[in-house]
């Protein structure tokens, strides 16, 4: 299905080899403005990454390998598994950030063609995401029946990925099979990642879509035929840590029978760890609680709580798309079965 991912009017991250640099979209500038920065340093790369200038783990795995192939430009081995490190410290819970790191590390060598190595490993990282998006898509799709109307939560689009997106790619694939719905998506506080990207990835690819405060979800569920989400990271067990707000929509489709399904790479899953309560959670700073566009708006003297992700446990989850299929619930050995040598 090549024609989809010409579908995307943008381009999340592109390398250029001559200048040694790496260009992204910049999220936080959305819906606003569509703005590309130039990363031309390794501090540049981790900055984006821990700002969410780029956000979404399969997008921010492939980042941080063109992150590491920028520190070989002209670098010593251990410069470069220096770089490497650095970058992967800067968001914990995604597990594709540690997962291309590594992948990466271990083509570093004393040989003069270092450089070249990292960069087409770099390159294969990116191209099997875009191609696991597609397969995604795929089989995806066929959860979505005609004149459905789905939930989403945080954005799992293309602008998470280099290719058309995880659970948004499924409605990219449905939409290209004709298949008509409507999408709510939640506005997914506190970054808003809901309101400011998906609203503005889906409608700019023609699909009607109602975006929705994070506290109508229960209003809005009985009526809902699917839940689509990504994911950040996934326990052998099929706990799945995505943006905080997941698993509060999962209790709730559970409560009103409603499916809920994960969309992820194989490379989202953490085949060392065997349920979710060994994900590191990330907390972000507070001002992404104590104001809104610049205003200050919790009084000073309260504090504030600000995890980006919960886990949703595997029982509240129908079932899991990946690249190889659908896993439906109860996961058991069906997780373990999903090898794959790039781990």
């Amino acid at each position: 299905m090549p024609a989809l991912n010409s579908m995307i009017p943008f381009k999340t991250i592109e390398y250029n080899e001559k200048k040694n640099e790496i260009v992204i979209l910049d999220q936080t500038k959305l819906p606003e403005e569509e703005i590309y920065l130039r990363l031309k340093t390794v501090e540049d790369v981790y900055q984006a990454i821990k700002n969410m200038n780029l956000r979404g783990a399969p997008l921010i795995g492939v980042a941080a390998a063109y992150g590491v192939v920028m520190a070989a430009f002209k670098a010593t081995p251990g410069e470069i598994i220096k770089a490497a490190d650095y970058i992967k410290s800067a968001r914990p819970t995604a597990v594709n950030l540690i997962w291309a790191i590594e992948r990466m590390k271990k083509k570093v060598s004393d040989t003069k063609d270092s450089y070249t190595e990292l960069l087409n490993e770099a390159h294969n990282i990116k191209q099997e995401d875009k191609d696991a998006c597609q397969k995604i898509g795929k089989f995806g799709a066929e959860l979505i029946n005609n004149n459905a109307k789905i939930m989403v939560h945080c954005n799992a689009g293309a602008l998470a990925t280099s290719g058309i997106g995880t659970a948004l790619g499924i409605l990219y694939t449905a939409q290209n099979k004709n298949k008509n719905f409507k999408v709510y998506s939640c506005e997914t506080r506190p970054r808003l990642q809901g309101a400011r990207l998906t609203s503005w990835e889906l409608t700019k690819n023609g699909i009607e879509t109602y975006t929705i405060c994070d506290n109508m979800a229960a209003t809005y569920m009985p009526e809902i035929n699917l839940v689509l989400v990504g994911a950040d990271r996934i326990a052998s067990n099929g706990d799945t840590a995505n943006k905080i707000g997941t698993r509060g929509l999962a209790i709730i489709a559970q409560y009103y029978k409603v499916d809920f399904y994960v969309a992820a790479p194989i490379s989202t899953f953490d085949f060392n760890i065997k349920s979710g309560k060994d994900i590191p959670i990330e907390i972000r700073g507070e001002d992404e609680i104590r104001k809104f566009n610049t205003k200050n708006i919790v009084a000073e003297q309260a504090k504030v709580c600000n995890p980006a992700f919960d886990v949703t446990p595997a029982d509240l989850i129908t079932g899991i798309v990946t690249e190889k299929g659908i896993i439906q619930s109860p996961y058991g050995k069906k997780i373990e079965g999903l090898t794959n040598d790039k781990h």
